[in-house]
Parts: C-alpha cells; structure tokens; sequence
C-alpha cells in the first residue's frame, strides 16, 4: 500500500489584482517523490511552491501537511542579510538534531569558506550558500526554485549528485532540461491556472503535453479558425516549431561530423599564402597564442583559435575562470597581454550580456525594439511591425504597451533576445542567454539561433541548449587553459580524456589533479537511454533488414543485362530506388551505432 503524501494542496484558488493565477490547482507530494514542476513564465509555479511552502495564503482552497513534515524552500532570489557569515546563514536553517558538519561540509563542496560576509557575495555565490542552507537539514520534502541559475557546470553536475543521494522528496522548477531529466519521476504542468500530473519523468512531457493541446485542437474545430489562431498563437507557436527544430538538429548532426572530419587539419588547411581577401571571406576571428591576466588571476594562456564564418560556438567552464573575459577578449572588448586577434573589418555585432542592463525604465516593451521611434522594425531586411515582430517571441498585441518595469524576468530575458536578434548582425554574442527563460522561450530561441546565418559566440551552462546549437565547445581546462573540442556539450565529455571533474572547487585546488577518479554517467550527462532511443534500438535493425533486402532485390533486376535497351524507364526508375534505398541504409546504420556505442558506455558506467 502507497504511503500517505506528505502534502496535499486541493482545489486552490488565488488571484493577482483583477488575474486569476489559479483555478483550482491540485498539487500533492509523497515520500521521496521526485516532481518537475514545469510550465510558463508567468503561469504561477513559483507562487504555487511558496504555497506548498506556507509562505503565501490562498483566497480559497485546502492544504493539508501531515504533523512534523520539514520542509526547506529554495527561493529564486535568496536573501542573506542580517547575518555575518555564510556559515552562520546555513547553520540558521538548521533544525533540532540537525548535524551542524554538514553545514561546513556543504559550503566546502559548493566552493565556499563559510567566512564570507553575505553582503558582498555575487549572483553566484548567494546562490551557492542558499542551497547549502536547504540542504544541510535533510527535509522531508525540498523545493527548488531554479536552483542551477547562476550556477556553473561542475556544481550543477555536483547537486545533481547530492540530491540523489538524499531522502527528501523533492519539488524543482528549472528550465534546464538535462537537470531535469537526471532527477525527475513525476511531472506536474501548470497551464491555465491548473495543474495536470503524469507520473513519469520531463523527458515524456512534451509528447504528453502536445497531445493534450491536439485534444484541445480537435475539441474546437468549429470555432471560426482566424480567432482561434489569433487567441491560442501564443499557447501552440511552439509546439508546432517542434518537427522544424527536428530537421535542425539533423542539419546539425551533420555540420558536427564535417567539422570533426576537417577540425583535426584546421590550422594546417588555411594557409598563410592564402589570398587575404579570401580569408577575410572565410574567417570571422582569429586568436594566436593568447594570454591574459589580472594580477594573479590567468585568464587565458597562449590560447588560439579560428571561428569561421557560420560557426555556433560554446564557451563553458566553472565560474571565475573567466569565460565572459574570453569572450570579450575575442570580440575586441577587451585587449590581450599576448598574443593576436585578429577580427574580420566587415564584422557586424550584436550582443546580449547576462546582467541584462540593456533596458531602460521608462521604455515601453515595443520601444525596446524600436527605440521609441515608430512602428515598424527591420529584421533580416525586411520591414515587420513591431506587435508583429514581439509575437514571434511570445509577446501579446496588449504587451506591446506594457511598461518594462512590469514583465517579469522571464519577459525581459525574451525582449533581450528580440532586440538583439532584430539588429544587423553577423556575428551574435550571447553571455548566458539561457537564465530566467522558461522551455517554451528555450524552444523558440533554438530555433532563432538555428535559423541565424552568422557566427554565434554563446556562455551558457545549459548542457542540454548547447548540444541542440552548438558546432564546438571551448572548455576551460583550469589555470588558464583553454581547449576546442567539436560537437556539443556531450561531444565534448566524449573526447575528453574523462569528464570533467564534479568538484566545485577543481578550478581552485591543484593537489587534485593527481587523483584519480572513475567515471560516472552523469561525467557524460547521461543516465539512461530515453524512451525513443530504446524504441530506436528496437526498431532500427529491422529497418536496416528490410532496406537489405530491397537493395538485393533491385541489385538483381539491374543485373538483367538486357533491361536497359528493354525498358530505359523501368532501369532508371530500379537505380533510382537503389540509391535512395543505399543512403537511406548509410544514415540508419550510422544512427543504430551511435545509439549502440550510448548503450554500451551507460551500461559500462553503471558497472562501477
């Protein structure tokens, strides 16, 4: 028999001014469940956690915790005022019986001395000390509220192994995806005001939920269609994107093999004898032996590189390595100590940085387009009106109007983009474009960057967001080091000697270079196979068998040596089919030993 839950919200209602945010929510949480609560920005989920958590009343409904229950909230925005040190503020969060090393033992394993005075930690750092504090008690039930914002790749895999091993059901809202596939068994979304449940991980969520919008869909046929496109455009807009961005990931997987073919001669293929107008046609940046520091601080160390024109490249690594200082560094923000860069004359920038400063308080959302003059804006050429232009990015005709100070940060993260993108550019620079974006908004900038004819410099520590972009991965190495690895963010830890190490603190401590390490999954961000690879697995060779014999049965009509001069048409039509069916065969075996070589790696690591 199931245990009981440890909370229960029933029939909850609440609303904002004259906005009804919900309608009859129902949320429940058992033992050691693990729930993704998803849906977007805007639809409520933070504010139905801080229900669940006690923290705002209801205007109608039920909340039922059983006596005793713990529960730890993490909040988006942590506030650590009023108290003198970092491990002082964890130790505050601790309840009787609690063990007070853990406290110590955390804020060690997140990169942090607990001597910090909190008034005078980063984004970063405040969000580090905040999940230490509602770790250490081991709750009964843990929620998190975008835990991986502002956090780096080596931390985010970190807590993804904490939380494994605790007992603590858990709750989290995050758009980071790989995050969410690693710990979720139970989806919650948050549409409309109501919460619908399926009890299976995030990676089944989207096909679930573009069912549900299909049932929508057929339920109202006999609306008239122009106002049903008109008032759902922004609720279906991406899910109908999906099959496009399913070709683009295709086109990428094939721009990733061409690159890893000609990566290993790059620097040999271009030579110096080259024709300089040819090469400034070819060549967007060029970095030799590059090396920058503040004080004792090394930022980049005899580092080179070429990024050609069209390239999608990645820059990833533990925060304080100086990811946003190479970026700079490359574009010309910032000058080098050593060494030479050398940027394209014709090169047009747009950027995008992660303080997001580019707005000003008094514009409206359509002024941040148009810079308060008109209308209408040019994107790619081409005159769009601006309400035109916002929807593309999930902006209302109402919102047009709408004061910035007002969108939430979600919004203003989607205006950010949509200004850049509307610029004249060849080149975009985006430093961590990622934050505060719900997955819908992710859907739609996957798509904008893959629709994007230039060169794409982008930090991000979103893994699953660099494998569906990117053509290359710089990784920062420690101390300075910084190296090109082709593919995505997987590609990478694939090429690597092993991945990279899940310690917070392994940019800072030498001594453990020498250690050794086994590899886990999560070093190659995969625990399992997902519901379509199995499928794929299954169903690939008895596609490769049948594609066989097809091919035998026409190598044996074009063996007729007479069918030609019989039947011209009958002979091209045979070839024909032949060599569809011959690449047809190349591309389904090369997939069938790319799933096998995943399967048999995951099921190596999981013998350790």
């Amino acid at each position: 028999m199931a245990a009981p839950p440890l909370l229960v919200l029933n029939d909850v209602h609440l609303t904002f001014g004259d906005t009804p945010l919900l309608v009859g929510a129902e949320f429940s949480i058992e033992p050691e469940a693990r729930i993704c609560l998803v849906g977007r920005n805007g639809s409520g989920k933070s504010t139905l956690l801080k229900i669940a958590a006690n923290l705002i009343e209801i205007d109608a409904g039920e909340r039922f915790i059983q006596p005793s229950t713990t529960i730890r909230y993490l909040h988006q925005e942590p506030l650590l005022s009023g108290l003198e040190t970092t491990l002082s503020y964890v130790k505050e969060g601790l309840g009787p019986g609690d063990d007070p090393y853990r406290a110590k033992y955390l804020l060690d394993q997140l990169g942090l001395t607990g001597n910090e005075n909190p008034i005078n930690l980063s984004g970063g750092e405040k969000r580090r000390a905040a999940l230490a504090r509602v770790l250490a008690p081991e709750p009964d039930i843990l929620m998190l509220d975008e835990p991986t914002n502002h956090l780096d790749l080596p931390t985010i895999e970190w807590l993804e192994s904490e939380i494994n091993g605790l007992r603590s059901a858990l709750v989290m809202v995050s758009h980071d995806r790989r995050f969410l596939d690693a710990l979720a068994r139970s989806t919650v979304w948050l549409d409309r005001g109501i919460t619908r449940r399926i009890d299976r991980g995030f990676e089944y969520f989207e096909g679930w939920r573009d069912q549900i919008f299909e049932q929508e869909r057929r339920a109202k046929k006999k609306l008239d269609r122009k106002i049903s496109e008109e008032e759902n455009w922004l609720r279906y807009g991406v899910s109908a994107r999906r099959k496009r961005n399913q070709r683009r990931l295709t086109e990428l997987r094939e721009m990733r093999r061409k690159r890893r073919e000609t990566r290993r001669n790059a620097l040999n293929s271009i030579k110096m004898e080259v024709a300089e107008a040819e090469l400034t046609s070819k060549l967007a940046i060029e970095a030799i032996g590059v090396s920058k520091s503040y004080g004792e601080k090394i930022v980049a160390r005899d580092f080179s590189i070429r990024v050609l024109r069209g390239d999608k490249v990645g820059i990833v690594g533990p925060n304080g390595t100086g990811k946003t200082s190479l970026l700079n560094m490359l574009t010309g923000g910032i000058e080098a100590d050593e060494g030479r860069i050398n940027i394209s004359r014709n090169l047009d920038i747009a950027t995008m940085d992660q303080n997001r400063e580019d707005l000003q308080k008094d514009w409206r959302t359509k002024d941040a387009i148009t810079g308060g003059q008109g209308d209408r804006v040019t994107v790619r050429g081409k005159s769009r009106h601006v309400i035109g232009y916002l929807k593309d990015f999930l902006f209302s005709p109402e919102q047009a109007n709408t004061p910035i100070t007002v969108l939430s940060g979600g919004e203003k993260g989607r205006l950010l983009l949509a200004r850049a993108l509307a610029r004249p550019s060849n080149l975009l620079v985006l430093d961590e474009p990622t934050n505060d974006l719900d997955l819908e908004t992710l859907d739609l900038l996957q798509e904008m960057l893959g629709d994007y004819s230039g060169t794409l410099l982008m930090v991000s520590h979103d893994r699953d967001f660099l494998d569906r972009i990117v053509t290359s991965v710089i990784m920062s190495e420690g101390e300075g080091v910084w190296t090109e690895y082709a593919g995505g963010y997987s590609d990478m830890l694939v090429q690597r000697a092993k991945g990279p190490d899940t310690s917070a603190n392994a940019a800072r401590v030498k001594n453990k270079k020498s250690e050794t390490v086994k590899k886990t999954p999560r070093e190659h961000g995969r625990l399992k196979l997902s519901f379509k690879e199995k499928h794929a697995l299954e169903k690939l060779p008895k596609e490769i068998d049948s594609l066989v014999r097809e091919i035998a049965q026409l190598k044996e009509i074009l063996a007729d040596r007479d069918l030609y001069s019989r039947d011209t048409e009958a002979f091209s039509n045979a070839l024909g089919k032949m060599e569809t069916a011959q690449e047809r065969l190349a591309l389904l075996e090369e997939k069938w030993l790319e799933l096998e070589i995943l399967r048999e790696r995951i099921n190596k690591d999981f013998k350790y």
